[in-house]
């Protein structure tokens, strides 16, 4: 999710918002329990731990929904089309990229959102993202004492500390910009802020968190103790805070996850979904196993948090933004320069959105398919609302909303997310 124009695909600036802390073996037949606009509290239960059967439900139903939580699009428009589509799983609910001068200010608006989701669908789970990058605006926030208690660190009044955080030795420093850099989490301060966002955005109802680029931010971390050290607390934190005392962990993994001594840090991995243009073919695109670094029958597989074992955990791909090359709505052959490819000059959902309504409607049927039959084990994750770059008719969000006074520039895809989820019922747990 990140600007392709730079040297690694993680950059481009996103309204910053972040949580404030406040107090305190799957069946072989799938079964339809639900419409789109049911509810069936058995195939979404969960608490402390989840079983694979609800934990594909949620998968099944995953949707972005980029910055539900800050009010991007119309809040109330978008809750009516959760509803009309079943969606269960909102992706990227808080989509925080820098700016960390702006949290404070901005928590509680984010905690009415956020009541409001759950008011409306208690079985929802809402996704905040903390991602591989950190700017010297977190010098402006006060670190608060349980965070200290928590990593064992003695309490002091003091902010977090920047320099602290990134890697001493200056890799990927600036990578984002001036002051803003890409996180060792094998650094104290790094876990600090770690703990200290998955904590808030835990008190805030949040139960799926989503940890970006890892591979990024453990090159100081080979066996991985520092990512099962802050993992591990903030897992601890949730069996005791969390809505359903459980939090689901995911992240990006090109090299197909992070497994250590046989058990998997993530309750699901996450991952775009590679599309290829075809060059001799206008606008047109499909999915090929093999194609770029694809996550497609290579998510590793182990022990995981909730206790059963399997040879590939399940896991999300849905369509990525970082950009748009010098020549959009053209084939571009060649890659960018983070190393991934274009879609006839785009990113996914820029492409994905400059498409006919009926190519999209039928190219999100073929996904869907595509994917299932390729690797069970895969989910694509629908979209539903998503920055995207278009320098030619200057569009800056994708809404898959209906047209209307609400979101006129709505491109009404939700009726066939709906219709695909409708004919892919979800299983009994």
């Amino acid at each position: 999710m990140m600007n392709g124009n730079l040297s690694i695909r993680l950059c481009f600036p996103l309204t910053a918002l972040w949580i404030l802390p406040f107090a305190g073996a799957v069946f072989a037949n799938r079964l339809s329990v639900s419409g789109p606009e049911g509810r069936d509290t058995d195939a979404y239960q969960f608490e402390r731990t989840i079983s694979r059967n609800v934990l594909e439900n949620y998968l099944s139903r995953a949707i972005t929904m980029q910055n539900l939580l800050i009010g991007q699009g119309d809040f109330d428009d978008n809750l009516r089309m959760m509803k009309n589509t079943g969606a269960k799983y909102i992706g990227r609910s808080v989509c925080q990229w820098g700016g960390e001068a702006n949290l404070l200010q901005n928590f509680k608006k984010e905690g009415v959102l956020a009541d409001k989701v759950h008011r409306f669908d208690p079985d929802v789970v809402l996704e905040a993202c903390i991602f591989e990058i950190v700017t010297r605006q977190i010098n402006q926030v006060p670190v608060p004492t349980w965070a200290f208690t928590a990593l064992g660190l003695p309490s002091e009044q003091r902010n977090f500390r920047y320099d602290s955080m990134i890697y001493a030795d200056g890799r990927m420093n600036d990578q984002c910009g001036k002051g803003a850099s890409v996180p060792d989490v094998s650094r104290k301060e790094t876990k600090l802020m770690f703990y200290f966002l998955a904590a808030s955005y835990i008190n805030l109802g949040i139960e799926g968190i989503h940890f970006g680029q890892v591979e990024l931010m453990n090159k100081n971390d080979p066996n991985l103790d520092n990512y099962a050290e802050i993992l591990g607390l903030i897992r601890a934190y949730a069996t005791k805070h969390a809505r359903r005392q459980m939090v689901l962990c995911n992240s990006h993994v090109p090299g197909g996850g992070f497994v250590k001594d046989g058990h998997l840090l993530m309750d699901f991995h996450a991952f775009p979904l590679r599309i290829m243009e075809v060059s001799d073919q206008p606008q047109e695109a499909i999915l090929k196993l093999g194609f770029s670094d694809g996550l497609y029958n290579r998510s590793k597989g182990g022990i995981t948090f909730s206790g059963w074992s399997c040879e590939h955990l399940p896991y999300l791909v849905e369509l990525d933004n970082y950009g748009v090359s010098k020549h959009p709505g053209k084939p571009n052959p060649e890659i960018n320069a983070a190393g991934f490819d274009w879609i006839w000059g785009y990113d996914e959902i820029s492409w994905f959105a400059h498409q006919s309504k009926e190519y999209r409607s039928s190219w999100l049927h073929y996904a869907w398919n595509w994917v299932k039959k390729t690797d069970p084990n895969g989910f694509v994750e629908m979209p539903g609302s998503r920055v995207e770059t278009s320098p030619l008719d200057h569009r800056q969000w994708y809404y898959a909303n209906k047209p209307g006074p609400a979101v006129p520039d709505g491109l009404g895809d939700e009726d066939t997310i709906r219709a695909i989820w409708v004919a892919d019922p979800v299983r009994l747990p």
